[in-house]
């Protein structure tokens, strides 16, 4: 392939990624988006591997390399649960920053990439390869701990050391020293020294940045190390002088940014707050109360078939999914139960919280494994002003996002975060195993309101009696 066409490809490809990010700004065009995404990337890959830039002698390697890690890809989308998603997407992450440390180790030792460089443009390559290599490094370990906070494999609770701001700030002037002397060196040898103390200094920053966030910001941390592997990516296109790799890296930071943006405004939390950690215990108990502090009221457990007459009884039911809908894998039975529902006159819809799951747009992705009709999937935004003439609110699996002390409690941890206001409905039933807390370990006083109802057990289970005794 020629160095005209590989560059028109590129730009083909570059297209087709904006286009994808477009599509995936909404659940209907979703499907495009990832379509458009996936051609793009077949021909980015394509053009790179036939380009001129790769010789034929290294192309089998490629090839097998290539068909090794497309057949891990192929296994894991085939095996993995959509419960695992989110620790699934943060291993990816990973991935990206070992290969950004990987290629920026190579092109420091390979001769060839500095050949013919002037003192100036050596000194923005080794730049380049240095920061390409420390948001590598940052963005491995970090995900890595992600991938065990999600998977359960590693507590939620956030470890806050003793003097941890002062450790960081300490790495970070360790790390700038040595970026002078690895710009200083005199032999490839002495650099590499430089090199990797400063990326065990990364991959330490990335472990404590990582285990310092308590469990309930785990869907920011997502989308930021969403960014972080882009800015990874991008790093490795300047390290390689490749075009498209820096697009698409400046395209996946930005947007990862973006939205973890928006997730922090969704809790009422800054980007600094959730670095600095500490929010969120993950164990699923509550902090003890104290005083004034501990909910008022009593408990009301209710049936499933009470539940069914309540829905069979409403004209605007609104259902709030949450991560205890995923682990049970609920969401087909809440499709049926809505479906049924609304082929009897009843005005179904979902809430959905920005920060709801694990990750962004986790409950979107169940709702449309589903095939929940997307028209009546809402926002927060949207459907917070309709529940005081809703009949019934169905909460399956959420807790924190739907906790009246967001506004109630100034004290409350969660104190100003924006919630699905479910308690504004003439009866709400919340489904959850037990009385436990949820991610944030923050205690629920909607549990205890007049108007609200306990169906506890499994969410699917539950939901399959109610669905029956609706039929019956």
């Amino acid at each position: 392939m020629s160095a005209s066409l590989a560059t028109a490809a590129y730009i083909g490809a570059t297209i087709l990624f904006i286009l994808s990010l477009g599509g995936l700004s909404s659940p209907a065009t979703s499907r495009r988006g990832n379509i458009y995404g996936m051609i793009g990337m077949t021909i980015a890959v394509l053009a790179t591997v036939f380009g001129p830039r790769v010789s034929m002698a290294g192309l089998p390697w490629i090839m097998v390399a290539m068909l090794v890690g497309g057949s891990v890809g192929l296994i894991a989308a085939r095996t993995v649960k959509m419960t695992q998603m989110p620790e699934l997407v943060a291993l990816m992450h990973s991935l990206v920053g070992l290969a950004a440390c990987l290629v920026g180790f190579a092109n420091y030792i390979d001769p060839v990439a500095a050949a013919n460089l002037t003192s100036a443009e050596k000194a923005i390559h080794e730049i380049e390869i240095y920061i390409g290599i420390l948001i590598g490094a940052i963005t491995f370990s970090g995900s890595l701990i992600a991938f065990g906070k999600l998977s359960a494999k590693i507590g939620g609770k956030p470890l806050l050391l003793p003097g941890r701001h002062v450790m960081n700030l300490t790495g970070l002037l360790v790390v700038i020293y040595f970026g002078g002397v690895f710009m200083h060196a005199e032999s490839v040898s002495a650099g590499m020294i430089a090199l990797a103390v400063m990326t065990v200094i990364a991959l330490l920053f990335g472990i404590h940045m990582v285990m310092a966030i308590g469990g309930a910001d785990m869907p920011v941390v997502v989308s930021m190390l969403n960014s972080y592997s882009g800015w990874a990516a991008a790093a490795t296109g300047f390290m390689l002088n490749n075009d498209l790799l820096i697009v698409i890296g400046a395209l996946v930071g930005s947007s990862g940014a973006i939205l973890s943006y928006i997730m922090c405004r969704a809790m009422n939390r800054n980007f600094i707050s959730v670095i600095a950690g500490g929010f969120g215990t993950g164990g699923g108990k509550a902090p003890a109360a104290k005083g004034d502090a501990q909910p008022a009221g009593e408990v009301v457990s209710i049936s499933a078939v009470e539940t069914a007459e309540l829905l069979r009884e409403s004209k605007n039911v609104v259902i709030v999914p949450g991560y205890g809908m995923a682990v049970a894998q609920a969401q087909h039975t809440v499709y049926e139960i809505a479906q049924y529902l609304r082929e009897h006159g009843v005005n179904v819809r979902f809430g959905i919280h920005p920060v709801a799951g694990r990750m962004p747009g986790h409950m979107n992705v169940l709702l449309a494994e589903a095939r929940v009709p997307y028209d009546i999937v809402m926002e927060m935004d949207e459907v917070n002003a309709d529940f005081p003439d809703t009949d019934v609110t169905l909460v399956i699996g959420a807790n924190d996002i739907v906790n009246p002390a967001a506004q109630e409690d100034p004290n409350s941890p969660i104190a100003g975060m924006p919630v699905l206001e479910v308690w504004k409905a003439k009866t709400s039933i919340v489904m959850k195993r037990s009385m436990a807390s949820g991610y944030a370990g923050v205690d629920n006083p909607l549990f205890y309101k007049e108007n609200n109802r306990m169906l506890f057990g499994d969410a699917k289970k539950m939901l399959e009696e109610v669905f029956v005794a609706l039929k019956s």
